[in-house]
């Protein structure tokens, strides 16, 4: 269920609270990009947006104005709060978590899964669709708040926009010093990815509940790094997929577009008119023959670096300078 936020600002920081109720009416920014027009211009639109956020650019609003928070009904009794501190975009900016007024960690302190025989995790959603920059939960920082990812230096910006929303899934975790018997490659010391391949953007920092349906095995410079594939339960379309077949129904080639987007967006090739062009060198690859496995298989994915977690948080593999709450 989604929940209606509270709006508060200060000069520092600007927090978004959660009251328990349910959403009469909740703002969300939806695209006209269709699977056929990733190339194409893509024209913003709002339904049911509150009329103080009207004239406000949708790519620019802060967190606070803009986002609800989604939560499983057994967590209902309590809420979350945002806090961005900082200027967007910038080396200072990140966005903090807090329940019942409390600093958590959105890896340590949200439970993977929202109903496991369903196949329903939660999610925190780092990067929403239709955007560049490359925002990570901060596995190193205390609280481990979302930032924007750095490389050489500067902040790191995707070539393109993504066109899913994009996060990672709690209490799970790739060793790096284990090696996938089958992939022969070693995790990447990050939680698992998942991207929700649905309909609606889904704001930064918004914890909510995503159908595990599918994942590939990507392999990105030599490491294992799982991308499991799902439909937020918001979806409309989410109680009719139960397989990778009913995803690809309901979202026709988004699962080879996923592998494809994943593939060469490290190459020094240009996606022009909807395809990859021009590519020499920098692509990933895939293991498994490069199929999407189905719910069951994914679902051992997400026990298997589950349980790779349970092993880091017990100590009996190295942090090598992860922040672990204790």
């Amino acid at each position: 269920a989604m929940l209606r936020p509270t709006i508060s600002s200060g000069m520092a920081s600007r927090i978004t609270s959660v009251a328990l109720l349910p959403v009469l009416a909740t703002a969300y920014i939806s695209s006209s990009m269709t699977p056929s027009t990733f190339g194409a211009r893509r024209a913003f639109h709002s339904i049911s947006r509150p009329s103080a956020l009207r004239t406000a650019s949708p790519s620019v609003l802060p967190l606070s104005q803009r986002r609800p928070i989604a939560r499983g009904a057994a967590a209902l009794r309590s809420a979350y709060t945002i806090t961005e501190e900082g200027k967007f975009p910038s080396e200072e900016y990140r966005v903090f978590f807090k329940e019942d007024g409390k600093t958590i960690s959105p890896w340590h302190d949200v439970p993977t899964w929202a109903d496991k025989k369903a196949g329903i995790v939660n999610a925190i959603i780092e990067i929403t669709k239709d955007t560049r920059p490359k925002m990570e939960v901060a596995t190193k920082e205390e609280s481990n708040p979302i930032k924007q990812d750095m490389k050489k230096g500067k902040l790191r910006d995707y070539p393109l926009d993504i066109f899913w929303n994009y996060g990672m899934i709690p209490k799970t975790w790739e060793n790096p010093k284990a090696e996938h018997p089958e992939m022969k490659a070693f995790g990447d010391d990050d939680p698992v990815d998942i991207v929700e391949i649905g309909s609606k953007p889904i704001s930064r920092g918004t914890i909510c509940q995503i159908k595990a349906v599918g994942t590939l095995a990507m392999i990105d410079e030599g490491e294992l790094d799982w991308k499991v594939i799902g439909v937020s339960t918001e979806d409309p379309k989410c109680k009719d997929i139960n397989s990778v077949a009913d995803m690809e129904k309901a979202f026709p080639g988004q699962i080879d577009a996923i592998r494809e987007w994943f593939r060469n967006y490290k190459s020094d090739g240009k996606f022009e008119g909807g395809k990859w062009v021009d590519i020499t060198e920098g692509q990933n690859s895939f293991g498994l023959g490069e199929e999407c496995k189905d719910m069951a298989y994914t679902a051992e994915v997400i026990e298997e670096t589950s349980e790779q977690y349970a092993q880091l948080m017990s100590g009996k593999v190295d942090a090598d300078g992860l922040w672990l709450k204790k």
